[in-house]
């Protein structure tokens, strides 16, 4: 080998290792039901959420950030890349059935590939059944929930076929860790995993349960279940002493009606799991090194039958009110637009993203950031530009569907927005609602009959859309 080319090898080396070490890690952070309102950037009169609100104010606070109706959609869609129609109809909404074929590029198998070592933990929520677990999907870690919800003390699902659902690697835990927050469960073991000796890069989605219900708030009273006050009904039992029920700005207790008190202290609690991750990274050095995503999966719940679940509440009207239309498994703006940040000290200067985003952008971005080859079929757009050049982006049509028996249809392209809320599917100009969402951002006024030639030309893009979904 002559001296040049040895040179050059050597200098070749030292570049991908120098490469190597820029290569950041990446903790995609998922809450469940946060309603746009229900954080306190968004919500600071009412809602107490320091850590996120920190995080939006020193990063990117996407304004107009979107996701699919529902929980599992969009894990999908986050996962994938793709809208989850590209499927079948199977993701379409909560499941517990296979979301789509082991092998499928994912973020994790993406992120491996790249050096990763990958983790999750918390909710899966993708495919329940054996041979379809996270494991399957790319992760070298797993632990939480395999299937969705579950009772916050006992760690259950829903009686039935996937009750036992709390696992390490797949494996039940056994006593399931009974009698410990899940939340705190999954703060846990997320900082033991950063705080663990790393010789390579990590991965880490941490999606939370909360506040999804059960809401279930017992503070240092683990053995005393969430329960109204037997000697105030305006009360619940303990709350003056339980610290999820008392922030420092007196916002929780200032909230009159009780069940929006157990939800803003669920958000409280959560809030507080995110920034114990974060002091974690800040404490082990990483921060530095380290981009975070959050979007919450869906919007608001709103109200729930209860039951469902151990210790399991009837709630009504318990979500902060979002200033628009719709809440959880709509695809009006309650449902699917929803809190999001990108946040990374020194590389994302702090601002507001007005650009339209999409949790299906998250694959391509982390493609670009981590000079991976992207699958070609992705539907997402790389915001690298917009995060790290301040750079619109280009102008795209956004689409959604819910429900395996479609009943539910939107597009979004600029200002304007089509919607449908019907079993057939929408096949004329004419089977749509339109809106222009500059003008009216609530939703209210269907102006179709005076814009006849942008309900069309939104039409033509549900067309293309649609005609790429698995039938």
């Amino acid at each position: 080998m002559n001296k040049r080319l040895s040179v050059g090898l050597i200098l070749l080396a030292m570049s991908a290792v120098a490469f190597a070490a820029e290569k950041p890690n990446v903790v995609v952070i998922l809450t469940d039901d946060q309603g746009w309102a229900d954080v306190g950037y968004n919500n600071p009169e009412h809602v107490y959420s320091p850590t996120l609100d920190k995080l939006a104010v020193t990063g990117a606070r996407f304004e107009n950030h979107y996701v699919m109706p529902q929980c599992t959609p969009t894990r999908v869609a986050c996962f994938t890349g793709r809208y989850p129609g590209r499927f079948g109809r199977t993701p379409l909404k909560a499941t517990n059935e296979q979301c789509f074929p082991v092998g499928t590029p994912t973020l994790a198998t993406m992120m491996k590939s790249a050096g990763y070592k990958t983790h999750i933990v918390g909710k899966w929520h993708m495919g329940t059944k054996p041979g379809d677990g996270p494991s399957q999907h790319g992760f070298d870690y797993s632990y939480g929930s395999i299937a969705g919800a579950v009772g916050m003390y006992d760690h259950r699902y829903r009686k039935g076929e996937f009750y036992e659902t709390w696992h390490r690697n797949e494996d039940f835990i056994p006593g399931f860790e009974n009698g410990t927050h899940a939340t705190d469960l999954i703060a846990e073991d997320a900082v033991r995993i950063i705080n663990e000796k790393h010789e390579q890069p990590f991965f880490m989605m941490l999606t939370f349960h909360a506040p999804h219900t059960p809401l279930d708030e017992r503070g240092q009273f683990p053995d005393q279940p969430t329960q109204i006050d037997p000697d105030n009904p305006t009360r619940w039992l303990n709350e003056d002493q339980i610290t999820w029920f008392n922030d420092p700005a007196g916002k929780i207790q200032a909230e009159p009606n009780p069940e929006k008190r157990l939800l803003l202290a669920a958000v409280h609690h959560v809030d507080d799991a995110i920034g114990q991750v974060v002091k974690a990274l800040d404490e082990s050095g990483l921060r530095e090194d380290t981009l975070i995503l959050f979007s919450s999966d869906n919007g608001p719940q709103g109200s729930w039958g209860g039951n469902a679940y151990p210790h399991d509440l009837k709630l009504t009207n318990f979500n902060q009110p979002v200033p628009m239309r719709g809440k959880k498994c709509d695809v009006y703006e309650g449902g699917i637009h929803v809190p999001g940040l990108a946040n990374w000290p020194g590389h994302i200067t702090p601002k507001t993203v007005p650009d339209q985003v999409h949790i299906i952008d998250w694959f391509p971005t982390l493609a670009a950031l981590t000079q991976s080859t992207a699958p070609a079929e992705l539907d997402g757009a790389d915001l690298s530009a917009v995060l790290f050049k301040n750079d619109p982006l280009k102008k795209r049509d956004l689409y959604w569907i819910w429900n395996p028996k479609t009943s539910k249809w939107a597009l979004r392209f600029g200002d304007w927005k089509i919607t449908r809320y019907s079993k057939e599917e929408p096949k004329e100009t004419s089977d749509w609602e339109l809106y222009n969402l500059k003008n009216d951002p609530w939703e209210k006024t269907n102006v179709a009959k005076q814009h006849p030639e942008k309900q069309a030309e939104l039409h033509q893009l549900f067309l293309k859309q649609r005609a790429k979904d698995l039938k």
